[in-house]
């Protein structure tokens, strides 16, 4: 066999993942396994190894619920085939690959750094002499945004060319801040300090990134968390969910200037956040979710407050909702603005909203379901206009979802297990994989471990290093007035991306 498959969650021996001829590795993943409808790429990238450096392509399978691992070895500085000459959806995995160990492709469309990481291979390469595409032209004109942003987000800049007022092309770098995690989670050998750099991956997804971190780092201990474990993860998953969407909202109100919609919005994600800090102490949840553990189970109690905070948001949501939705300046504003087809989302590989937002139905939650979902039986909602219309309708939807399934959840709830096994030490030499849906979409943390059970190489894949692209492509053809109702539809994340 070319690979071996494994579920979500799932941890194998590093020597039983097939290593593969490049070529053959190439033609099985770019060309056969990725062209099937139901098959998407959920990680690809190297370490160093031997002096050489080891490649390691996941394939996900949404209809088996399984992962097709390959891996192949290359040798710096030797040019290969490109995986993205065959399938877009490989270009910025690719561009990753070159800018940190040097490897060469002679038909890469687009072979520009991605991160500008310390360790990089070519220090020359800065990001204040960064190869902007342009066009010669007395006709157009460019204009350029950030890297310092107006609020307090990291930085990234938008580089237009324009046509008046209409967008030709769009290009977006990013990598002004990398922070250097991945090393730091080699680096630091405490399990808690550990944790605590998952939960600053991206601050607005402490939950979805923390819980990749501990539902691998329990794989890797071969310890089954236990239901009020899982329990826990889930209702905070969703709770982050309902927390962010609303938020969004609310800045896509206040980029069509709909004053009252930005603060009745703004207000309700209030509570949603206030309550994880009834919770654990923290309101983006930080000390929340913990390997082998809970510091702050969920309680009767705690159910009973959160029932309250529900009860309290849902009818004002439903009503500023229904305020939005019908008024016809603001449907003007969505309808048919920053439009990306389902071609070209399929080509590009994207997740998780940005994906469902035009008929691609690409849901962790049911493909790879994790912690309590499988009990939930989850449906994605997919839309098929891939405009801000569809984003924001997604968004409203989703959030009515979460507080469905919250509300049966805590119908019944699982018993607190106050005599838990030890968690244990992760296995040697080996591989494991997880997958979380974040609200943005796919979280995918991947680890290495060596003959000692110790780290040998940590990757984290956030969704926004796959969707960046799409606002790209929708902008195009859109005048520049509406880039920002589309940029914040989609809400990527910097610090996502700079790792």
């Amino acid at each position: 066999m070319d690979y071996i498959s494994i579920k979500n969650n799932g941890c194998i021996p590093l020597t039983s993942i097939p290593e593969l001829e490049y070529e053959k590795f190439l033609e099985l993943n770019a060309l056969d396994l990725i062209n099937e409808i139901q098959n998407h790429c959920v990680n690809y990238y190297g370490f160093p190894d031997n002096g050489k450096i080891r490649l390691i392509c996941c394939i996900a399978d949404d209809d088996t619920h399984m992962i097709n691992v390959s891996s192949s070895v290359v040798v710096p500085g030797v040019q290969y085939p490109s995986f993205t000459a065959h399938n877009l959806a490989f270009e910025r995995f690719e561009r990753e690959i070159h800018e940190n160990f040097d490897i060469t492709y002679h038909d890469h469309p687009w072979l520009k750094p991605v991160r500008y990481a310390s360790n990089r291979i070519d220090k020359s390469k800065t990001i204040a002499n960064y190869p902007f595409y342009s066009i010669a032209s007395e006709e157009l004109h460019e204009v350029g945004v950030g890297p310092i942003h107006a609020g307090i987000i990291e930085p990234g800049h938008f580089r237009f060319i324009c046509n008046g007022e209409q967008i030709l092309h769009l290009e977006i770098q990013l990598g002004y801040q990398h922070r250097g995690i991945e090393k730091l989670f080699l680096e630091k050998r405490n399990l808690l300090q550990r944790i605590t750099l998952a939960e600053s991956i991206t601050g607005d997804t402490v939950v979805g990134h923390t819980t990749a971190f501990v539902n691998l780092w329990e794989s890797l201990c071969e310890f089954k968390p236990e239901c009020d474990l899982q329990f826990a993860r889930t209702l905070a998953l969703e709770l982050e969910r309902i927390a962010r969407h609303t938020g969004d909202l609310s800045g896509m109100c206040t980029d069509i200037a709909y004053q009252l919609g930005s603060s009745v919005f703004g207000r309700l994600r209030t509570p949603i956040v206030n309550y994880f800090q009834q919770w654990c102490g923290n309101r983006v949840s930080k000390s929340l979710i913990r390997a082998g553990k809970s510091n702050f189970p969920f309680t009767e109690k705690l159910a009973s407050t959160l029932t309250d905070v529900l009860d309290a948001y849902e009818p004002d949501f439903n009503e500023m909702c229904t305020e939005l939705f019908r008024m016809p300046s603001a449907l003007s504003r969505f309808e048919k603005t920053g439009v990306v087809s389902e071609a070209d989302i399929r080509k590009i590989g994207t997740v998780g909203l940005s994906a469902r937002m035009n008929g691609v139905n690409r849901d962790i939650r049911l493909s790879h379901p994790h912690d309590f979902y499988p009990e939930i039986k989850h449906q994605p909602i997919v839309k098929h206009h891939g405009d801000v219309y569809s984003r924001a309708q997604m968004r409203r939807q989703e959030i009515g979802q979460s507080i469905g399934y919250i509300r049966n959840m805590m119908k019944d709830l699982p018993e607190i297990n106050t005599n838990r096994p030890e968690l244990g030490s992760p296995g040697a030499n080996t591989f494991a994989i997880s997958l979380v849906e974040g609200w943005r979409g796919e979280i995918c943390h991947c680890a290495i471990t060596d003959e000692k059970g110790e780290l040998r190489h940590y990757k984290i894949k956030d969704p926004s290093f796959h969707n960046w692209l799409a606002l790209a492509i929708a902008v195009r053809n859109n005048e520049i007035s509406d880039f920002p109702i589309s940029n914040k539809s989609f809400d990527f994340s910097y610090s996502g991306h700079d790792l």
